[in-house]
């Protein structure tokens, strides 16, 4: 049995009231040899071991605790009870849907976006910008109106070096939503755009200009695109060069090293692992 999910009993029951002024204890008092009941207790593990540090299920078998459910006013089968701070605030008797359950909860229990924010803040915290992106930008997907999930992707993509798409996923925040972690991510664009316009960039810029067939060129900017994280810039060039000589010098090699340090779920590695792909293949 999954640690959040308990059979109860006189002897632990007010433990698990005392437990519901930190979480949400769910009592589900069923029996045995019924369908309902059954059914219910299963929608109520799936969702159970959905949320396992939020929320507990109390699983109350009214064949050996018929004197506890009685306590508990309990007049049919099954019958679900949501209990915060010692009291009840929902419950429902005989049978509805995972989807209706899942409705009652939603206002006592964290929703994905915030549980995926929850996973990323650790993450953020280290450094781990890779480990965080995708987790942020599958929060963004489910609430694209949080600003909140909006600034932290945002800052992940800054710190990756996603000066673009930083930029991109900044410019809808309006003057109210302009927090601290706003201005940070603006600076670390600033940085990057100072950063991507060495001697050695336009040096190298104003040559392939006057030479723009010169493979080798193409594969030395390339290069110091990369160092400056200009990762879109650098993959069309390894790219092109690419669709002219498969096999020139170590521009393949260079490309696929590129694209295995872009973060998972970032939209410019699938876009250029599919290009590779399509030449390869």
């Amino acid at each position: 049995m999954l640690s959040n999910q308990i059979d109860v009993s006189f002897d632990n029951v007010r433990e698990l009231l005392e437990l519901s002024q930190q979480k949400l204890v769910i009592f589900d008092f069923w029996v045995e040899q019924h369908e309902p009941c059954q059914q219910i207790l299963l929608v109520l593990e799936k969702i159970a071991g959905d949320y396992p540090q939020h929320l507990v299920l109390a699983k109350v078998n009214c064949d050996t605790e018929q004197q506890l459910a009685m306590q508990f006013g309990v007049r049919s089968l099954p019958t679900v009870l949501f209990i915060r701070n010692g009291q009840p605030v929902d419950g429902f008797a005989g049978v509805e849907t995972e989807g209706q359950i899942r409705s009652r909860l939603d206002p006592y229990l964290p929703k994905p976006e915030d549980l995926l924010l929850q996973q990323a803040q650790p993450l953020l915290e280290t450094q781990q910008w890779q480990q965080a992106y995708p987790l942020l930008k599958q929060a963004l997907q489910l609430a694209p109106a949080r600003v909140d999930a909006r600034l932290q992707l945002a800052y992940c993509a800054a710190s990756l070096g996603q000066t673009a798409q930083a930029e991109e996923l900044i410019a809808p925040v309006m003057l109210a939503d302009q927090d601290a972690l706003y201005h940070q991510v603006k600076a670390l664009i600033e940085l990057a755009q100072q950063a991507a316009e060495s001697p050695e960039i336009r040096a190298l810029e104003q040559q392939l200009a006057a030479d723009p067939a010169n493979l080798q060129l193409k594969q030395q900017l390339a290069v110091q695109y990369q160092q400056v994280q200009r990762f879109a810039d650098a993959l069309a060039l390894l790219f092109s060069i690419l669709q002219q000589d498969l096999n020139f010098d170590d521009s393949k090699k260079l490309m696929l090293d590129m694209l295995a340090v872009l973060p998972k779920g970032d939209a410019l590695a699938g876009e250029y692992r599919r290009k590779l792909y399509s030449l390869l293949y």
